[in-house]
């Protein structure tokens, strides 16, 4: 497959309206689920010109479900339709009745070996309704960068690898080897950082399990001031914070991390890495998560 970028995601929630409210009281996005969603099931959220980029559907649990990537037109769809039949992977067509609930013109679903869901579109139907942040934020970095990125889990490790890149096409940006305690006996787990685009990736594969799906979704914004005021309205929503401030050694994000009202972790960051030429780039593994900060500790209280 030839995926552009993460175009959008998908969550359950119990009760939609938290994720109203943190999308934008905490986030800072638009909500525009009176243009796109049925009323009172569905909250849509925009951070840019795209009609939306997070999805939230109304459910018995609050988990993560799935993620929507974006192909640049019919050819490339109809060419990742065949990779998926020569692969044997059972897919779903969405039909006519479906393709409003998302704006595109054509979308395919499936899911990885783990059970991850996923979605594969082309053509965003969009009107170019300007971003009007209801916290005062410039812009999210997105584009051709997309959405932001992903980290699934991934127990089966070696055969979901091979599916992402074999199948879906992704290219290997770096990798790490972790262990939880000091206890060399604590076998390692791999996570391994995955890119489709100049973005240091759009996905990361961990080798645990995890209740929500997901371990966490990562979006950034123009400035370390933004990532700044973000946390101030974390505090003052009394959002869990589940990782404090740092710069990551990978791709050089400043951010922290805060629950969602889904179970899963989001990151705020600004200053992402970029690669424009991954011909130029060799992958390595990290031996530290971060230059300085982000402690994760803190969320385990």
């Amino acid at each position: 497959m030839n995926i552009h970028s993460l175009g959008y995601i998908g969550v359950n929630c119990v009760e939609p309206d938290r994720w109203r409210d943190y999308g934008t009281g905490v986030l800072g996005m638009m909500d525009v689920s009176a243009d796109l969603g049925p009323a009172g099931r569905s909250v849509y959220l925009k951070m840019d010109d795209r009609p939306f980029r997070i999805i939230v559907e109304k459910s018995n649990q609050d988990t993560f479900a799935f993620s929507g990537w974006e192909l640049a037109g019919p050819d490339d769809f109809a060419d990742a339709l065949k990779t998926l039949e020569q692969h044997q992977i059972n897919f779903e067509y969405a039909d006519a009745k479906q393709l409003p609930s998302r704006q595109v013109q054509e979308l395919a679903r499936f899911s990885d070996p783990e059970g991850n869901c996923h979605e594969i579109y082309w053509g965003p139907i969009s009107d170019f309704a300007p971003f009007v942040s209801p916290v005062g934020i410039p812009h999210f970095v997105t584009g051709d960068q997309g959405l932001g990125h992903v980290v699934l889990p991934a127990p089966s490790f070696d055969k979901t690898l091979a599916f992402y890149q074999e199948v879906m096409g992704f290219e290997l940006s770096d990798l790490m080897k972790v262990r939880f305690t000091p206890d060399p006996a604590e076998a390692e787990k791999r996570l391994y950082f995955l890119h489709c685009n100049e973005r240091h990736h759009s996905l990361a594969l961990f080798e645990v399990p995890s209740p929500s799906g997901c371990v966490h979704l990562m979006v950034e914004v123009n400035s370390v001031d933004e990532v700044g005021r973000a946390m101030d309205r974390m505090r003052a929503e009394k959002v869990k914070l589940t990782g404090t401030l740092g710069r990551h050694a990978n791709d050089h994000m400043v951010s922290f991390y805060m629950a969602t009202p889904s179970g899963f972790m989001l990151e705020y960051g600004a200053e992402g890495r970029t690669v424009t030429d991954w011909k130029k780039y060799s992958p390595f593994q990290s031996t530290v998560n971060s230059f300085w900060g982000h402690d994760f500790s803190v969320g385990q209280s």
